[in-house]
Formats: C-alpha cells, sequence, structure tokens
C-alpha cells in the first residue's frame, strides 16, 4: 500500500478539489480506491522483476528457480518446518533452499575444493569445520599388485620415505599429531574414511571434514573461585571445578581460507597458548584476567603458561599462571589477590540449555515493575529488590506482577526467602548477556539453607470463582548452587527456565557431585504446577499428604534432570517412594530412576535408570528409551522393546533358534543402552550422546533426530545433509568422511 492515499486527488487542480471539499468527499474517496488498486498493480509489477533473483524472489518461485541450475534439495526441511519451535525454526531456516539455490552455481564452479567442503559445512550444517586432504600426508604409498617381492627392494624404497620422518624435537607439531591440524606424514591405514564400522583416515584419495559440534559459550567478568586454604590458587569457574577453555572463534578473512585453530572453536593446549598469547588474551578474546577490583585487566606480560594439574608450580612475583586445559589460575604467594579476581572465558557446551549468556527468547510483558540488580543499578541484592517490590506493592505505588532483573554475570551471597500472596507474580531472571550465579551457603545450624519459595493462604479461607489466582514464580537464566529450591505452601506455579541447579549442589575439582544425594528441588505440601523448560537440574523430591491432595503437575521439556547416579533417584518422594505427581516430559534426559504416580506422557526422552510408576493405565510413554525392568504406561516403539520384538519375530518364523533368544537379547539390550560423552555436569560434553551410541538411539525421535535433551539440534539431519552436499561436490572417486572433534 501506498504511504499517501490521495495521491491522485492531489494531482487536480485545486478548483475541483475545493469543490469537491465543498461537498461530500466522494471525488477524494473514488480516487483513493483507484490509487489502491493502481498500488496493488505496482507492487505485482515490482514482483515480477524480483521473481528474476533468488535473493528477492517470492517463497513459490524458488523451487523453479532451483530447477533451472539442477539444484536438490536437502532433506528435512519439511521436517523442521512442521516441527516448528525455536531450534526447528532456525534449522528451517538454514535447510530452506532459498540460500542453498543461490549458491549452487558459486559452488560447482569450486568443486572439489577444500575451502568449499568447510564453507558447506558451515552453511547446511551450522558446523564449524577443518578439510583436509590426506594424500599429501602419507610417508609412503605403495599399490598392492606392484608391491616388489624382493625384500631389498621394499626396503629401499621405505627408506625413500624416511625424509619425511617425525622431528621430535617440535613440539608444537607433535601436540598436533592426530587432531585436524595435523601436518606429520602418516602410513596408510586400510579402511576407508567413510566406513560405518572401523574408520581409517590416511589413505589415497580421501578427505575429512573435522567439524565441532559443541558450541563456544562466554562468562564475562565474573568472579573466579578460590581455592580453599589458598589465597592464590583459582579456578576459572565459580563451582570450583576444572574448566577447559575453548578459543572464541574469529571470521576468516576469504572464502579461500583454509580454517586455523584460531577460526574453530577448539580446546586451547598449554603449548598453543604459549606461543600465541597474545591472539587468546585480551578485550574481545578466548579469555581475560581481573584482580583486586581493577579496570585494566592484568597484563599480557605478567602471564606466564604453566602447568597446574598439581598446583606444583610456583609464579614469581607479579606472575600470574595460567593452565587453560584444567582452567586454573595461579599467582605468586606474595602478590596474591587481596580483593578478588574475575575472569571473562569461554567454555564448551552443547546446545543453549541451562544458565548462560547466550541469547533468549524475551517474554518480557508491558506493564510490570522492574527492579534491576547489579553494578550501577538501583539494588545491590536480589533479597534488597525483592523487599522494596514488597513495600512498593504495599504501598499501593507497584502491581502485584514485577521482574527482579540481574544485569550482569556476579555471585550473590545471600539468604533468599520468597513469601508470595495469592495473585503475585515475580520474575527472577538474568538480563540478556548475563549469568548470575546465586551461591547459597550455611547461614543456619538448625535449618535448611535453601532458597525457599513460601505461598501464604488467602486471606479468605473460601475465596470465589473471582478471587486471586495463587502466587506465580519464574527463575530464568540463573546459576543456583550451594543448596537447592524447597518450594512450599499454596503456590500456583513455578516456571524454571534456561537455569542450572547444580546436581549435587556443587562441584569437585574432577567435576563429581559433592553431595550426590541431596535434592536440587524440594516440592513441600504444595499444589504446584512445575514447569522446567531448557534447564539443568538435580533431584525432584516431592512431599506431599497422598490422601487429602491431588498429584500435583510436573511438565519437563528440552532439558536434563541428573540424579548424579543411574541408581539414585531423579524424581521420588522420601524413602524412594513414589512421589505424588503426574510427569510429562519432552525431549529430555534423565540420569537416574523416576518413581512416580504416573506418567501422563513421555516423548523423544532417554531414561537412564529404571521407571516405576503407580498407575499404569494412565499415559503413555513414545520413542523413549527405557531400562529393561521399568514399570511404566503403555509404551509405543520405545527401545530396547523394539529390538526385541524383531528378535521374537525372527524366533517365531523360524529364522533363529529359541535356545539363543536370551544370549541375543542381552547383546541387543547392551548395543542399545543409552551411550554419552558425559554424565557428569561441568564437563564439556554433558549429556551429548556419544558418536558409539546406536542408531536406535541416536535416530530414534519420531522424527528422525536424536533422543534425549539435544533433539532439537536434529544432529542426524545435518549429518545427512552433509554427507549428500559432499557427495555433490567431491571430485570423482575421493572418499571423504565427517570426522566429529567434539
Amino acid at each position: 500500500m501506498s504511504g499517501r492515499p490521495d495521491r491522485l486527488f492531489e494531482l487536480l487542480p485545486q478548483f475541483h478539489r475545493r469543490r469537491d471539499a465543498e461537498t461530500s468527499g466522494a471525488l477524494r474517496a473514488l480516487l483513493a480506491l483507484i490509487d489502491e488498486q493502481l498500488e496493488l498493480v505496482r507492487s505485482d509489477v515490482d514482483q515480477l522483476y524480483d521473481d528474476w533473483f533468488v535473493e528477492t524472489c517470492a517463497p513459490w518461485a524458488v523451487p523453479y528457480i532451483g530447477d533451472l541450475v539442477g539444484y536438490r534439495a536437502l532433506r528435512g526441511h519439511e521436517e523442521a518446518v512442521a516441527r516448528g519451535g525455536r531450534a526447528a525454526a532456525a534449522l528451517a531456516e538454514r535447510l530452506a533452499p532459498r540460500a542453498d539455490v543461490a549458491a549452487t552455481v558459486t559452488n560447482r564452479r569450486r568443486k572439489g575444493t577444500l575451502p568449499l567442503l568447510e564453507n558447506i559445512a558451515r552453511t547446511v550444517a551450522d558446523w564449524p569445520a577443518r578439510a583436509v586432504e590426506f594424500g599429501p600426508l602419507l610417508a609412503a604409498h605403495q599399490p598392492v599388485r606392484l608391491y616388489p617381492a624382493d625384500a631389498a627392494t621394499a626396503a629401499r624404497r621405505v627408506a625413500g620415505a624416511a625424509a619425511r620422518t617425525v622431528d621430535v624435537r617440535r613440539g608444537a607439531e607433535l601436540d598436533l599429531l592426530g587432531t585436524p591440524f595435523d601436518g606429520v606424514a602418516h602410513l596408510p591405514s586400510a579402511p576407508r574414511i567413510s566406513s560405518a564400522r572401523t574408520r581409517g583416515r590416511h589413505s589415497l584419495p580421501a578427505a575429512g571434514v573435522f567439524v565441532w559440534r559443541l558450541k563456544p559459550y562466554s562468562i564475562t567478568r565474573a568472579p573466579a573461585y578460590c581455592i580453599d586454604r589458598a589465597r592464590n590458587l583459582f579456578t576459572f569457574s565459580i563451582l570450583g571445578n576444572d574448566v577447559p577453555l575453548v578459543t572464541r572463534p574469529v571470521a576468516e578473512p576469504s572464502p579461500d581460507h583454509l580454517a586455523t585453530p584460531a577460526n574453530v572453536p577448539g580446546f586451547i593446549g598449554r603449548r598453543e597458548l604459549a606461543g600465541q598469547l597474545a591472539d587468546h588474551y585480551g578485550p574481545g578474546k578466548s579469555f581475560e584476567i581481573w584482580r583486586d577490583g581493577e579496570d585494566r585487566p592484568v597484563p599480557l606480560s605478567d602471564l606466564v603458561v604453566a602447568d597446574l594439574s598439581q598446583w606444583s608450580y610456583r609464579p614469581q612475583r607479579r606472575q600470574v599462571a595460567v593452565d587453560p586445559v584444567l582452567g586454573r589460575l595461579a599467582f605468586g604467594a606474595r602478590s596474591a589477590p587481596r580483593r578478588g579476581v574475575w575472569v571473562s572465558y569461554h567454555h564448551a557446551f552443547g546446545d543453549d540449555t541451562g544458565g548462560g549468556e547466550y541469547p533468549r527468547v524475551d517474554r518480557d510483558a508491558p506493564g510490570r515493575r522492574v527492579y534491576r540488580v547489579g553494578p550501577g543499578q538501583p539494588f545491590s541484592g536480589i533479597v534488597e529488590a525483592y523487599q522494596r517490590w514488597r513495600a512498593d506493592k504495599d504501598a499501593g505505588e507497584a502491581g502485584p506482577d514485577a521482574v527482579v532483573e540481574i544485569t550482569h554475570s556476579g555471585a550473590y551471597q545471600e539468604q533468599i526467602e520468597f513469601v508470595l500472596d495469592h495473585g503475585d507474580r515475580l520474575e527472577v531472571r538474568a538480563a540478556e548477556g548475563a549469568r548470575p550465579v546465586i551461591r547459597l551457603l550455611d547461614y543456619y545450624s538448625n535449618r535448611p539453607d535453601a532458597l525457599i519459595v513460601r505461598g501464604c493462604p488467602p486471606e479468605d479461607d473460601e475465596p470465589g470463582c473471582g478471587g486471586p489466582r495463587p502466587p506465580r514464580l519464574v527463575l530464568d537464566g540463573l546459576l543456583i548452587t550451594g543448596r537447592g529450591v524447597h518450594v512450599s505452601g499454596p503456590v500456583g506455579e513455578v516456571v524454571v527456565r534456561h537455569c542450572t541447579l547444580v546436581p549435587g549442589w556443587t562441584l569437585e575439582p574432577d567435576c563429581r557431585p559433592a553431595q550426590p544425594e541431596e535434592p536440587s528441588l524440594t516440592l513441600e505440601n504444595t499444589g504446584v504446577c512445575l514447569q522446567v523448560e531448557r534447564s539443568v537440574l538435580g533431584t525432584i523430591l516431592v512431599i506431599a499428604d497422598e490422601v487429602s491432595a491431588d498429584p500435583l503437575s510436573i511438565h519437563v521439556s528440552d532439558s536434563v534432570l541428573d540424579a548424579t547416579g543411574n541408581d539414585l533417584e531423579a524424581l521420588s518422594a522420601p524413602e524412594c517412594r513414589h512421589a505424588h505427581a503426574v510427569l510429562s516430559i519432552r525431549r529430555s534426559t534423565v540420569f537416574g530412576e523416576v518413581h512416580a504416580h504416573a506418567v501422563r506422557l513421555g516423548e523423544n526422552s532417554v531414561f537412564t535408570g529404571r521407571m516405576h510408576v503407580a498407575r499404569r493405565g494412565t499415559g503413555c510413554l513414545r520413542f523413549c528409551s527405557v531400562p529393561p525392568g521399568s514399570r511404566t504406561p503403555r509404551r509405543y516403539r520405545c527401545q530396547p522393546d523394539g529390538v526385541f520384538a524383531a528378535l521374537r519375530d525372527l524366533a517365531e518364523s523360524g529364522d533363529l533358534d529359541p535356545a539363543d533368544l536370551p544370549a541375543l537379547r542381552d547383546a541387543e539390550e547392551r548395543r542399545v543402552r543409552p551411550r554419552f560423552t558425559s554424565t557428569r555436569y561441568g564437563t564439556p560434553g554433558y549429556a551429548q550422546l556419544s558418536e558409539r551410541c546406536a542408531p536406535e538411539i541416536g535416530r530414534g525421535a519420531e522424527d528422525g533426530s536424536e533422543l534425549g535433551a539435544f533433539h532439537d539440534l536434529f544432529g542426524p539431519q545435518r549429518e545427512d545433509n552433509l554427507r549428500a552436499r559432499l557427495e555433490e561436490f567431491l571430485p570423482a572417486g575421493t572418499d571423504a568422511g565427517i570426522v566429529y572433534v567434539t
């Protein structure tokens, strides 16, 4: 539509416009309608011109332009669009044919080049990549049919290849052995790199595309953790655990550039950091260190790279020793910081889950009072902002709907107790780009030190239908450590969104949980509806009167529920009884056992411990992995039920000896058991399915994606699409494979 609806009317002589204004204005209205139709015709003509170009054409014209250039659509685009959701929408945008069609002709001109393979991995699968041709890295290559029978001749040929032996004095090159940046000569390997079982690398001709699945996540100006009894030893992680530092990738300068360690989110080695310290340290780079509240970071000249695995290295005065492999810091004993240490760094994780500085969906509603907490803000603490809201509400200056927003990635050691009245709507959230940490310490000797959420009963014992609703609390973008969260009283709803309630309360240096049997969330004598979205939690403990109260509702989606052990309870009541709750869980990973009143729905999830429900007739499990021996509601296409059914069919058809059935069942049950890169929170590959995981788990979701908390990454679809594109743009006869670095 035109921004000037009176454009035609203004072209008339002033006499006609004045006469029309003196009458009813019918001429002006008529010309406005004509102008509207003319604008539609103009827009259609302009669009016809735009439809000649893939960048500006209408969506219906994209397949026709793609057909003209011989474009082959990637599979999975339709499934991603139908799936919906933020992650699926991002995947659908990456697989959308418009950008892919636009690059088809250009990619064909660059067919067979290594930079093109890297670019395909970034655009099709959204994985940083390094492409390697293994032929030039071979020390010797001899066809079998031409291999000399004379041993002396063979020895001379091997000696001729000795010019490419390894120089053991070059430590930097030795550190890169087996990595995507390995430049040392190798002997050929018999297995092909594209083999589904035993995968080789160095052969002729072969190329490998090394991809990094873990993403780099930043922590900005956060306090470091001081080791007990030592005022000069610190860890980058505020939880006190070792966390390997990763490189903050920089963009490649041109499309013809091959990726270097600076262009991918790889783990930083000690020798690499020592040789390229200026490339990793400083503003906007991989990490930065401040001491004693100074505005300027520690000078580059004061840093020294060291192995701090045993804390045996002793820095000199004013020196700061850094261990990037373990994420540790050591200051000189005589120059130890007196007022604290702050760090910025990058660590690796699988997806936007748990507390972090990554972008979150903005759910802000107009009209809510916002109380900001942090340096330079009106409030210095969470409790101070909460009490101010309570005072403003009692004075009539604020409503029952409020937000406490924390504006920086600091640590808050407070005794927090939220007392909510009926009708209250309180949200405690991190600001965009911040990851605040709430540390719950030992304040009391005669009662727990949890973050307490307590609902007050309504003033009227029998409120009418129009009375205020039970209170609602939202925790968004927080990391809570030291203790758990305790909810009691008439609370209507608690939403835990993009949060981490550290499993086991806190971590040891090797990421072992300090209190593995302690719950992260306790629901006591409350009818709360709990919603967990894209979060990491420890055990959920439900304490309720099963006689006089209805089961409360627990909804978990895209999250990790970690009991710190497969034989411990992830959801239960005290003494391992059934939790008086009805569970609905989607696209989540559960480390531990589930004991619940009922499971309304379990979908695309992984349960490593046994499930036991009191009411099997309610709800269902679909596309899940549940250990044998579990007592569950009815199951649909779950594992290992699928492999057991296939073996039973073979035995009934006579293709399998019934005597071999028990042994094969045990073998298949072990094969389809979920395998993870790591099951300890705090490690980079936490909750990530292993590359050796069975396809029934890695591709067992209803849409062909993986089961568990990282379902919405659509890893299998990315891999399939990348393989399809590699086959299309590789030179004839070249064997290519995808190698997962992380």
